[in-house]
């Protein structure tokens, strides 16, 4: 499916729907078993995040969760505009790392990242941003009422649950401006809520921030080291476990992620879908290139094609991902020769 304005997560409805966010439009937009394209909701602000969930389509904004109640319904009910109920607004509103992928854990709750309003702050200790514990988080809405799953967290964009362990992973960005190679960008898993990942003090595995190291309180928690190491500037943004059929045997419980690739980096690295196996208890085996192709070289010259920006798996077991960078939705299948 091509035309779609930047096109980021991805929902899937129990009768087939698609739903995608839009990283610039400000819309929601639905696509139909017949590849027809249709805007359920404009006039967004970032509005990059989809799920659906018991029925319902729900959507982030910045500071809001919006959602259309018993959305197939109300799709074939109407061909206007389907109304939407507001979740929450009780959620940051700075636009720096500002956009919200959602999704609902095998709790039945909600979850929401919100990432640093910065490259390098501590908003929790810094009267400019108010003093707001919220950023640099991943929270969950629990009766109403945000707790923390991990801080420490500068700019998650994908997670998802181990189809075993139901352990949470979940992506970071490493910051910028500390040169091409420094640091790495994260994969991550939550055994603990509430534990603490090490952002703004230190980033990957063992890199020191310059400035913020030196203000690291005596009353720090233990930081919690990434898994695995990405390489620095990649941007990892989507990311979801494979828990089909329709792949072999040996992507059972991989974890495919996109690679949005980088922006400032004397030369360009990412621009792919990487595959992360793991075993049966959810121990990282190892991780290879699964799709390439959007960075071309040649004579020295790069060429992006386009920005793979989120991984999602369709109830037929083939896989969706979405490129904001070409406006294209890809659907991979598998192909026993």
């Amino acid at each position: 499916m091509d035309n779609i304005d930047t096109p980021r997560q991805i929902a899937e409805s129990e009768s087939g729907n698609i739903f995608v966010g839009s990283r610039n439009a400000g819309t929601i937009s639905v696509i139909d078993s017949n590849k027809d394209i249709r805007v359920i909701a404009k006039g967004l602000s970032n509005s990059t995040g989809v799920t659906y969930h018991d029925g319902d389509l729900y959507f982030s904004e910045v500071s809001s969760i919006w959602k259309i109640p018993n959305i197939d319904e109300a799709l074939l009910s109407s061909e206007q505009m389907p109304e939407k109920v507001l979740v929450t607004n009780n959620l940051p509103s700075d636009t720096w790392h500002g956009w919200k992928w959602i999704d609902f854990g095998p709790d039945n709750k909600l979850y929401v990242p919100v990432g640093a309003p910065c490259n390098i702050c501590n908003p929790s200790l810094e009267e400019k941003y108010n003093f707001d514990k919220r950023y640099a988080s991943i929270m969950r809405l629990n009766d109403g009422e945000w707790e923390y799953v991990a801080r420490g967290v500068r700019n998650t964009v994908g997670f998802d649950w181990h189809p075993q362990t139901n352990n949470l992973y979940f992506g970071d960005n490493g910051r910028d401006w500390m040169g091409d190679d420094m640091p790495s960008c994260e994969l991550n898993v939550v055994i603990n809520d509430d534990s603490f990942y090490g952002y703004p003090y230190k980033h990957s595995m063992d890199v020191l921030d310059p400035d913020y190291s030196k203000k690291i309180p005596d009353n720090v928690e233990e930081f919690i080291d990434p898994i695995l190491e990405l390489g620095a500037h990649v941007a990892p943004t989507g990311l979801s476990f494979y828990d089909g059929d329709h792949f072999p045997a040996r992507y059972k419980n991989t974890l495919f992620m996109t690679l949005h690739g980088s922006w400032n980096r004397s030369r360009k690295v990412g621009y792919k879908v990487i595959a992360v196996h793991f075993d049966e208890n959810g121990e990282l085996l190892y991780h290879k290139d699964f799709i390439t192709g959007w960075l071309q070289k040649s004579n020295g010259q790069e060429k992006v094609l386009g920005r793979p920006a989120s991984v999602f798996q369709k109830s037929d077991g083939s896989i969706l991902i979405s490129d904001d960078g070409a406006n294209v939705i890809y659907r991979v299948t598998y192909q026993n020769s």
